[in-house]
């Protein structure tokens, strides 16, 4: 099937990429002429893990081609997908200038019956503002369907060529049984494709995430208690998570949630509450809680250093708000480096894969390291912020050597703060 992507971010890159991978001939889009540049040269401008192999095969395959002509692409194609982004405005509502141009531009170019998937995460009823806007510029007959992506940074590739399931938000059968036909090589031994109303389609998205987003939080919040009457977060995650009714995914106690998706969403599920007069209680709690616990971690750091910072190296393991990704959307770090820095402490960081998107953050106001040994250098304390596999399992004589004083701040419960306690260090960890 021929098909065109339109928007190279996270979503549309790798969307365009896996479903080049299943034989289809798949033209990606974007308005940004220097990326598109890159991409034809192989270069690929996020890390996740995958991707850049499965986009250099299919380029080399001619399935998959880069392009500015979002005119042209549509008229090649049966099907356009709509993959820009959404980003938050002040007041948590989601922006949806881009949906709308892209939309615009597709009903200008089209020359048949198209299927137009919007899988940006939009809220509900954008559905039927792109219907709309499509028609009031074209006389083409077109559909519209609602294809939510559940894609977690870090595992994207994987995520699309083997989903828990693929939702289809459709009131076409004609357009349902084209999007099945596109999925059907996803799911050769099981069918979990589901099929519903475009709205209701929609709504699971922000659902979804923003549940996600609260389970996290409660986990934390309930690892804040553990701390104030001695109980263990990591032993009340365990019972907790063998109850199949709760399940263990999202309940490690850290420093919140971030990234690009659950903050957005949760702060665009509440600004939708809002419009309809249904104010989501529970959802907005989740949300501050996840605010305060990058706070509750600066504390732990203030109160060892008898909130006197202004004479302290800090070595920070970890920027990217989550391991094996550079995005820094949303980062705990962001928000904790920076409370440090006012606070007048010095940082030595070091990340695997984000270095230069931190730096669009922070500029020169940090050390940037090339090794996590180097940041460690004469550091009165290490901060473990992202979970990157490298850190599991250091060389824990190498660290004490390194740094000033043996003392530990693991945002992840990454450690055996036991064993740790045993070799000499100070270790501070959430809801332990």
């Amino acid at each position: 099937m021929k098909i065109t992507v339109i928007g190279t971010g996270y979503v549309g890159l790798v969307a365009g990429a896996c479903l080049a991978d299943m034989g289809n001939e798949v033209i990606c889009i974007d308005n940004d002429d220097k990326k598109i540049k890159q991409l034809k040269k192989g270069l690929i401008p996020i890390y996740e893990p995958g991707l850049e192999e499965i986009v250099k095969t299919n380029t080399k395959e001619g399935r998959l081609k880069f392009s500015t002509d979002l005119d042209y692409a549509t008229k090649e194609s049966q099907v356009c997908f709509i993959t820009v982004g959404t980003p938050q405005q002040e007041d948590g509502s989601a922006n949806l200038e881009q949906v709308y141009e892209v939309a615009k531009s597709i009903a200008k170019a089209l020359n048949g019956y198209k299927v137009i998937v919007n899988k940006s995460t939009v809220p509900v009823g954008t559905a039927e503002k792109v219907e709309k806007i499509i028609k009031q510029n074209t006389s083409f007959d077109f559909d519209i369907i609602s294809n939510p992506e559940f894609l977690k940074q870090g595992n994207a590739v994987d995520d699309f060529l083997h989903p828990d399931r693929v939702i289809i938000g459709s009131n076409s059968a004609k357009a349902t049984q084209i999007m099945q036909d596109i999925y059907a090589p996803f799911f050769r031994t099981g069918n979990r494709i589901i099929v519903m109303d475009v709205k209701s389609s929609e709504m699971t998205k922000y659902a979804s995430n923003s549940f996600l987003a609260t389970k996290i939080s409660f986990m934390n919040e309930i690892a804040n208690l553990c701390e104030k009457v001695g109980a263990d977060a990591e032993m009340v995650r365990v019972g907790m998570s063998t109850d199949t009714r709760i399940g263990n995914k999202f309940l490690f106690p850290g420093l919140g949630y971030g990234g690009s998706c659950f903050p957005k969403d949760v702060k665009a599920l509440i600004k939708t509450g809002e419009e309809y007069s249904c104010k989501m209680n529970i959802i907005s709690e989740a949300d501050k809680a996840n605010k305060k616990q990058r706070e509750i971690f600066v504390e732990k750091i203030k109160q060892k250093f008898k909130n006197n910072l202004s004479d302290k190296t800090i070595a920070i393991w970890g920027l990217a708000f989550k391991p094996n990704t550079n995005d820094m959307r949303e980062a705990p770090s962001i928000t904790i480096i920076n409370k440090l820095l006012s606070l007048g402490a010095k940082i030595q960081a070091f990340d695997p894969k984000a270095t230069e998107n931190a730096k669009l953050h922070f500029k020169d106001k940090i050390t940037y390291s090339k090794t996590a040994y180097e940041a460690l250098k004469d550091a009165d304390c290490m901060l473990l912020l992202t979970e990157w596999n490298e850190f599991r399992r250091p060389d824990f004589e190498k660290i004490m050597s390194l740094l000033k004083s043996p003392v530990i701040f693991d945002g992840r419960n990454l450690y055996d703060s036991k064993r740790l306690k045993d070799k000499g260090f100070e270790c501070y960890q959430i809801g332990r």
